[in-house]
């Protein structure tokens, strides 16, 4: 008897208990939450449609040389006629302009970019390390000029009264 019910408890776990450790099912929705109806495969291509058409968009900023090297070609050679070089000298673009355009290169692009800055900044703040450091070592060298000279004068005056 007792084989029976452990067989059937054994049956009833695998049928019902060990099918929802396995594969669990999800909970039903709140009732407050429609359900939204299945799109048409025209209404996918509208939506695929109006997707592209925003990335597209996103893309009309120019990105620079780096990503877009044949546009640059074409409008260096127009301009090597007119104008020379002397222009694109002049546009140097800043630093938040490079990471912009190397954010739109992916990764490859942007650690690059990123090395740059962080090595920019680490050399500005030893630079200017240094020089609170060279500062500093001025003020300590004056301050002990200065104690040096009132501890001179100060015994150069009981030698005079003596």
């Amino acid at each position: 008897m007792k084989v029976r019910v452990v067989c059937r408890k054994l049956y009833d776990y695998v049928r019902y208990d060990l099918k929802e450790i396995a594969f669990p099912s999800s909970l039903p929705d709140p009732p407050h939450i429609k359900k939204r109806r299945k799109l048409t495969w025209r209404d996918r291509f509208l939506v695929l449609k109006e997707a592209t058409r925003l990335y597209a968009a996103s893309w009309v900023r120019d990105i620079g040389p780096e990503l877009r090297p044949n546009d640059y070609k074409k409008e260096e050679d127009e301009d090597k006629p007119n104008e020379g070089k002397s222009q694109n000298k002049e546009k140097e673009s800043s630093t938040l302009e490079d990471l912009a355009v190397a954010a739109r290169g992916g990764m490859e692009t942007l650690k690059p970019a990123l090395q740059r800055v962080y090595m920019m900044r680490a050399s500005a703040y030893r630079d200017a390390l240094k020089s609170f450091i060279e500062g500093y070592q001025e003020g300590i060298q004056q301050t002990i000029e200065k104690k040096d000279s009132n501890s001179q004068q100060e015994s150069d005056k009981p030698n005079s009264s003596s």
